[in-house]
């Protein structure tokens, strides 16, 4: 599978996977005011973010036909 994830879109999803990441973890600890309901859900989303970031590949952005990846990469393109 082609990747089509640029490294800006790497960049803001690893930011992202890591902020909902540490904020799933303080729901947890009973650190953060959220519904228990949140941990699970903000769990699920730094778990997609930081795996898409990692891989490059989005299964969202492929059914879309979105690209972030600039058009003169080379390697796995």
């Amino acid at each position: 599978m082609n990747q089509n994830v640029g490294s800006t879109d790497k960049r803001v999803r690893t930011a992202v996977g890591a902020v909902a990441g540490a904020v799933s973890l303080a729901t947890l600890a009973g650190s953060a005011p959220l519904p228990d309901i949140a941990a699970p859900v903000l769990g699920v989303v730094a778990i997609a973010m930081l795996a898409t970031a990692a891989t490059g590949t989005c299964g969202l952005y492929s059914v879309l036909g979105v690209d972030t990846c600039p058009a003169d990469a080379g390697g796995s393109r």
